[in-house]
């Protein structure tokens, strides 16, 4: 799942007492993690992992039935995989520390892929069966509860799944699930219409933060090993965002509404190639993937080509040099995304497969036509250089601009 890539980033969780919305002034701990990219494996295949997790997020019906379900304040440690973003985890008393995957397109918590789970005195087994199947993995094994630390932030009695068995996960522990509670349904196996508390509610419930709200700050990078995100839980983190937050309420249209859906339209130049529909944000994602009209117009309007190394839209200089802004348009605020902001960073293009001498587009084909209910996912492209928050006693999205939305360094 995600065999090859280990870029690694740092994720800061942030403990905050004001009132909501909480705000933090400055991070009061941070764990910074080495970033890197691990290609022993071969180069990097974006499209194919997250076309993968797409066509399981689009399909929630089927595996909800079947139990199948791909992948919502205290300062961690984060690391980005390429595909995805890292968190060193403690379980346990004296905790043992998991990198498990941060994933807002999931909700179950669980270690065991690589480092074997620890007893100790605060664990506690339960005897529940559990399991998850994603895009491109899954895990089987036990539901245990213990103590979860993040950070300075304890959650006790937390559940958690000990894999006895997983693919896809090599290099990683686990996952750490802070999507919606409902996507934990159907996991336990004997308990199906059981939901699980997340580690955000848990933190809530039992007073670790003040609201349940997660903050994300990722930024773009174009080197092999740097620190570039923060996690803040219970809260945004004021410094990460330039301007103001900005809102819209969570999608009902299903099947993005069982995860952190909003309605958006596309606009390339003055064309709008994707109108308003549903779709998702995700930590899990890598690439901004569109409804595959919408993708069609996108390609034709930049003049690219389907490379077949990486699996990209690949554009010459010149093309690069025309290239226009994208716009997304939400809830009344338009966000621009520019076009370095469309690219992938030149600098690490031999891991993707890629030559030095292309540029490579960062939108891809999500792999069915607009009117599917899940018609967009706003990956992590999108996220490094939008703040995002994800506020579940609201129902809402949160964005706003950041001192990197119009970088250049890719």
């Amino acid at each position: 799942m995600f065999p090859v890539a280990s870029l690694l980033t740092t994720v800061l969780l942030a403990i905050s007492i004001t009132a909501s919305p909480v705000e933090i002034r400055s991070s009061p701990i941070s764990l910074p993690l080495a970033r890197t990219l691990n290609t022993a494996g071969g180069a990097i295949n974006l499209v194919q992992h997250d076309q993968a997790r797409a066509t399981a997020l689009r399909t929630p019906g089927d595996a909800t039935d079947a139990g199948q379900l791909d992948r919502r304040r205290g300062s961690i440690p984060v690391t980005n995989i390429a595909v995805s973003y890292i968190a060193a985890v403690g379980v346990g008393s004296p905790a043992t520390t998991y990198n498990l995957i941060v994933d807002t397109g999931s909700s179950n918590t669980w270690v065991g892929a690589s480092t074997p789970y620890k007893v100790t005195s605060t664990s506690v087994d339960t005897g529940e069966p559990v399991s998850v199947t994603y895009g491109s993995g899954s895990f089987s094994g036990t539901e245990w509860t213990d103590t979860v630390t993040l950070g300075l932030l304890s959650i006790t009695q937390q559940s958690i799944g000990v894999a006895s068995q997983s693919s896809g996960f090599s290099g990683v522990d686990g996952i750490l699930g802070i999507g919606p509670e409902d996507l934990t349904q159907r996991t336990l196996t004997n308990e199906p219409a059981t939901e699980i508390p997340t580690v955000t509610q848990n933190l809530y419930s039992q007073g670790q933060i003040p609201a349940e709200i997660v903050g994300v700050s990722f930024e773009p990078t174009n080197t092999e090993s740097s620190t570039n995100g923060e996690l803040t839980f219970g809260g945004v983190d004021s410094t990460k965002y330039t301007g103001s937050l900005s809102y819209t309420p969570l999608t009902t249209t299903a099947p993005a509404a069982y995860y952190w859906g909003i309605d958006e339209s596309i606009t390339y130049g003055s064309t709008v190639i994707l109108s308003e529909t549903a779709g998702i944000v995700d930590t899990g994602t890598t690439l901004i993937l569109i409804a595959t009209n919408a993708f069609n117009q996108y390609q034709a309007l930049t003049g690219a080509v389907s490379d077949s190394a990486t699996g990209l839209l690949r554009l010459t200089t010149s093309q690069y040099n025309a290239l226009q802004n994208l716009y997304f348009n939400i809830n009344g605020v338009t966000y621009t995304l520019t076009p370095n902001g469309q690219i992938w960073p030149r600098s690490l293009n031999t891991y993707i497969g890629g030559s030095s001498s292309y540029v490579y587009l960062i939108v891809n084909n999500i792999g069915s036509n607009s009117g599917s209910g899940l018609d967009f996912i706003n990956g992590q492209t999108f996220l490094e250089r939008f703040y995002s928050v994800f506020d579940t006693a609201n129902s809402r999205v949160g964005f706003a601009t950041t001192p990197y939305t119009d970088a250049t360094t890719n």
